[in-house]
């Protein structure tokens, strides 16, 4: 967990703020790592900082940080001062010493295993426009200010992620940065916040989209709903802040959602209230109904039968002189469901019939709130590298003289 830089004596503001996430990430954490500057000495800050952290449980490893080019020994010398142990003089920039300090941190922990396991909890990633709610959305579902919800947009840099156990349910939740449009995005650190943003979508299994139905259903919106598309992962839309608009807004919201984000049939749409915490359950309830649905398991023989009864109601368009011929499906993957067809001639199929089969696999199988992918292989012909032999008409004639010649002299 990164935090916000540590003011502990912040009262009010966005630091303030940080230095409340910061003493929550200390106190869920099971190693601490205290960075301190080299170059800059000890300050003042760094002895508050210390002084809290040797009331706490978990062990603490003090970091020099910028140490490059300078004797360790007298750089970290005030430093014992913190009295919290050995101090480790690093560079974060250089990576000098650091993978030393990481071992030394993780050394208490059993390594994790390199198998890919199938997740028994969804990691719920929660996505949309800036100052949409999203942080105040990861305050209610975990019933405390865990990350900072502040009324200014870029509050959230980072994909900040935590647990979360509601009703007896496991979840992970990341809390990412607003994705605004490519030419509003300037500063450096705003790119790479969304370029987080997006691999925290690649990690998720579930999405949860957040709109603001106080502000437009914005074409920005779809954009995002179009990258989660992209990834193949499994979503619900969270239409924030319900409870602040009338009827008449709110029919307009339902038309501009159904106008704008029509690509999105497979999914729930909750309309919530993340301030107020009403149709939370509702939501989660959508998330478990998608991640069941995303890592789905599809048995061969019935996905064959259904693709069967498929063709028999509405067949592959003609390719020229010949038809496609699918044979036989399996699963070829989960996050999303990948259904691979094999036959002859069905890298031929047009987008309009792979729609169709889509539609009717999600149908079959009850699959709510994920995409699914049909990829087709075709079977390799044994005679394509031969070539044929084509006969012009004088030369059928001729055979078949020479075979009634051949007949007349056995006779």
């Amino acid at each position: 967990m990164d935090t916000g830089g540590f003011e502990p004596v912040a009262k009010e503001g966005i630091m303030s703020e940080m230095a409340r996430q910061a003493r929550e990430a200390i106190a869920e954490a099971d190693v601490i790592v205290f960075l301190v500057d080299a170059r800059a000495g000890l300050a003042p800050q760094d002895k508050r900082i210390a002084q809290m952290l040797r009331k706490v449980s978990a062990p603490v490893f003090l970091a020099v940080n910028k140490t490059e080019g300078m004797n360790a020994a007298v750089v970290t010398a005030e430093f014992h001062e913190l009295a919290l142990g050995e101090p480790h003089a690093i560079s974060s920039e250089h990576g000098e010493g650091v993978r030393q300090l990481i071992e030394d941190a993780l050394a208490p922990f059993p390594e994790e295993s390199d198998e890919e396991e199938i997740p028994d909890h969804p990691r719920v990633a929660i996505v949309g426009r800036p100052n949409v709610g999203k942080s105040t959305l990861v305050n209610r579902l975990l019933g405390e200010e865990r990350v900072i919800a502040f009324d200014q947009p870029g509050t959230t840099r980072d994909a900040i992620e935590v647990e979360l156990d509601f009703g007896g349910k496991q979840y992970t939740l990341i809390d990412t940065a607003g994705i605004r449009k490519r030419g509003k995005v300037f500063e450096a650190v705003e790119k790479f916040s969304v370029v987080k943003t997006l691999q925290a979508i690649e990690r998720a299994n579930v999405v949860i989209l957040v709109v603001d139905c106080v502000q437009d259903i914005s074409e920005q919106d779809a954009h995002i709903a179009g990258y989660i598309l992209e990834a193949g992962r499994a979503l619900a839309v969270a239409v924030n802040k319900w409870d602040a608009v009338d009827e008449e807004k709110r029919k307009d919201v339902k038309r501009d959602l159904e106008r704008k984000l029509q690509f999105l049939d497979f999914a729930e749409f909750c309309q919530i209230s993340a301030l107020k915490g009403t149709g939370i359950k509702p939501l989660l309830k959508a998330v478990d109904i998608a991640f069941a649905a995303a890592m789905a398991k599809l048995s061969t023989p019935k996905l064959t039968r259904v693709m069967q009864d498929a063709i028999q109601a509405h067949q592959p368009p003609m390719n020229g002189k010949f038809r496609p011929k699918p044979r036989y499906a399996h699963q070829g993957g989960s996050n999303p469901p990948i259904v691979i067809v094999h036959g002859t001639a069905v890298d031929k199929i047009k987008a309009g019939w792979r729609r169709y089969l889509e539609n009717v696999f999600v149908k079959t199988f009850e699959l709510k709130g994920t995409p699914l992918r049909v990829e087709f292989r075709a079977s390799a012909n044994p005679y394509a590298d031969r070539k044929r032999n084509v006969l012009t008409v004088s030369q059928e004639r001729q055979i078949r003289n020479k075979r009634r010649e051949n007949k007349k002299k056995f006779a």
